[in-house]
């Protein structure tokens, strides 16, 4: 097994954690566009929003049959295969001459970027020893939210100055470059043993996961939570670039540093679990993300700013304990727990971005001010729910899950 502060446990973390940097900078690459490409298509905000929503459910979608998928022929081929498959499917964006055929290209990227996010911590689980999992794991969180900010930041001052044409090429090319170094860097696989017969086996797991009410409100939670994080920054950004404010793409990316708060609370969570109640620290989490909703809402780029630095803390600590909870409480087929959650927060993220624009269409920031409090007194009813759940179990002496 590999172990910490060993030659092949550097070159394996240091391989997935780029791995996943890549993938999120792919995953988000258009989403500080979209104002930009509203104008390109003469197309409306919800239209253009399909640019994101197209990949982010395809992701979704494309989970578990990946998953499936490494089953039979390995963890480590189905990450390289979906890393080669991303500078190919960059470059045929190139051919898209409309909106939907960009969409659809979209989607297949999203395809293709579900087969590393699915399989990576399955990869670690079966090749690291538990101290090495957990430093590892921590690293791959870290790299995700990173790559969606450089994604971010690269793909609005690149498209504002030079078009996203050359933001789709330059992303290609960076992909391939990353794709080598990990088929160089991560090393091959020593504790896997191919399954056959998989898919009716995790069929029966999926429905066994989705009865468990304490597991399910939990994957709510995450798929609720990320609908409004996510796609506030996207409402944000068209916000932004509008009057009276007229900020430029490039300069409206830089909100996506914001994020940076998130990867702080989402460290900071695995602390709070282990001395507090982790369904408490959703309910702290959202709380701090409704906070920030309202200090969005005045007209004050500084106060923008800070409101979403509280949403991205808020969302992100959410976000860490709610899927730490699956992964502790599923007492059968983790792994198909884990990614169902994931299912569940990407479904989540491409749905939530329709809801707020729309929003924002009819009415503006203070309708996505409504629009957001809904969601969120969605995600405390859930936190109730849970916590009485939680409470019947242990009061009747039997395992939440």
């Amino acid at each position: 097994m590999i172990d910490l502060k060993t030659p092949a446990y550097k070159r394996a973390s240091f391989a997935l954690a780029l791995g996943s940097f890549l993938v999120f900078c792919n995953l988000y690459l258009f989403q500080p566009m979209l104002p930009l490409m509203a104008n390109e298509f003469s197309a409306s905000a919800a239209e253009v929003n399909w640019l994101l929503a197209a990949g982010t459910l395809s992701l979704a979608v494309m989970l578990v049959p990946w998953a499936v998928g490494s089953e039979i022929i390995g963890r480590r081929r189905v990450m390289l295969i979906s890393l080669f498959l991303l500078p190919i499917v960059g470059l045929l964006m190139l051919g898209a001459d409309d909106l939907f055929m960009l969409s659809l290209a979209r989607a297949c990227m999203g395809a293709a970027l579900a087969g590393f996010a699915a399989v990576a911590v399955a990869y670690m689980a079966e090749e690291f020893t538990p101290r090495a999992l957990m430093v590892a794991v921590g690293g791959y969180i870290s790299a995700n939210s990173l790559g969606g900010i450089v994604g971010r930041l690269s793909g609005g001052f690149i498209s504002d100055h030079w078009g996203w044409q050359t933001a789709v090429i330059s992303m290609a090319l960076f992909s391939l470059v990353v794709a080598l170094l990990v088929w160089k860097l991560l090393p091959p696989q020593q504790h896997f043993v191919a399954r056959k017969g998989q898919l009716r086996m995790h069929s029966q797991s999926v429905l066994q996961h989705l009865r468990k009410p304490v597991l399910w409100y939990a994957m709510m939670i995450g798929g609720v939570n990320f609908a409004l994080f996510v796609n506030l920054y996207t409402v944000m950004g068209f916000r932004l670039v509008a009057e009276p404010y007229s900020v430029p793409v490039s300069w409206a990316s830089m909100i996506f540093l914001c994020y940076l708060s998130g990867t702080l609370s989402a460290k900071f969570s695995g602390r709070w679990s282990q001395t507090h109640n982790p369904i408490t620290g959703m309910i702290i989490g959202t709380t701090v993300s409704v906070v920030g909703l309202w200090v969005a809402a005045i007209e004050a780029i500084p106060a923008m700013m800070l409101g979403l630095i509280l949403i991205s803390s808020g969302a992100f600590f959410t976000h860490s304990l709610a899927y730490a909870w699956v992964s502790q409480k599923a007492t059968i087929a983790k792994a198909t727990a884990t990614a169902l959650y994931l299912v569940h927060y990407y479904v989540g993220g491409s749905l939530g971005g329709f809801y707020l624009i729309a929003c924002w269409q009819y009415g503006a920031w203070p309708a996505v001010l409504v629009g957001g409090m809904v969601f969120y007194g969605v995600i405390y009813l859930l936190c109730l729910q849970l916590m009485n759940k939680e409470k019947a179990a242990v009061e009747g002496g039997q395992p939440a899950a």
